[in-house]
């Protein structure tokens, strides 16, 4: 079997390390990443099969992340979930318009971000 990469961006400390636990037990490699800038450098170092994006971090935001690869050719295709404390039906609405793949709202719920990321996955790599 083929280990999916996953690129977690996420500023709180404690946040992404819970992710990345949650999906390295589901058999992905993370690669984290503390803040926007870097997330998209690890992005173009290691060109995961997905990424996990907060929209709230300081100076590069998700937004602002999100429309940086969008504009990359080589990354426009790249599936990108958000990850964030914005979980009202205008926030989601917002997130989605904005061209994320899919919105989950913060505290994490374990079995949603299970589900996501496998049918995200099983969609782009079928068996």
């Amino acid at each position: 079997m083929i280990m999916r990469r996953i690129v977690v961006a996420e500023d709180d400390a404690p946040s992404r390390e819970l992710v990345r636990e949650i999906l390295e037990s589901e058999g992905y490699e993370v690669i984290e990443a503390a803040g926007g800038g870097e997330a998209l450098a690890k992005i173009r170092q290691t060109e995961p099969d997905l990424v996990l994006l907060d929209i709230r971090m300081p100076v590069l935001g998700g937004f602002a992340v999100l429309e940086q690869l969008k504009r990359d050719q080589n990354f426009s295709h790249l599936q990108v979930i958000a990850l964030t404390a914005y979980g009202m039906e205008d926030d989601r609405a917002r997130v989605l318009g904005a061209g994320f793949d899919a919105h989950l709202s913060k505290p994490v719920d374990v079995i949603k971000l299970k589900a996501q990321i496998k049918a995200f996955l099983d969609s782009r790599y079928p068996l």
